[in-house]
């Protein structure tokens, strides 16, 4: 699947729900099928920056593709980092950095959370689409 036909399965299951309570039991849910990450990777190399509540992200790159695995202390931060990883894993570095992630704003996420979270949104897709450009440079 295209990380947009990705994209679009996500804006269809959120629009489902008219009640931004429902949206975030939904968020809720989708953090919880996240696979758990290896301890080994839940160290401050992992941690991602400017994110109120602690975030691991570890990318896994074999050459062609990058894989990537998180968990979060926050329920809710756990499915956005949810949400990004089924858009951007399993994606070519390239892929990834020319990703637009459209959905964010068409399911009202980035309107309805706090600032705080708001920021670290960023950062996770920053985080994200740096692995991708470092990875992108090595692979040249």
């Amino acid at each position: 699947m295209t990380s947009s036909e990705v994209q679009d399965n996500i804006i269809e299951e959120f629009s489902q729900f008219d009640d931004w309570m429902d949206k975030y039991n939904l968020l809720i849910d989708i953090g919880k099928e996240l696979p758990v990450i290896d301890p080994k990777y839940k160290v401050k190399d992992f941690l991602i920056e400017g994110c109120q509540s602690k975030v691991w992200l570890y990318p896994k790159f074999d050459g062609k593709l990058i894989t990537f695995t998180a968990d979060s202390d926050a329920i809710i931060t756990r499915g956005i980092v949810a949400l990004l990883i089924k858009v951007l894993s399993n994606r070519s570095p390239q892929e990834i950095i020319s990703t637009d992630l459209y959905f964010i704003d068409k399911i009202g996420l980035r309107q309805n959370l706090s600032p705080t979270r708001s920021n670290g949104l960023l950062s996770m897709v920053r985080q994200m689409k740096l692995y991708a450009m470092a990875y992108n440079v090595k692979n040249i």
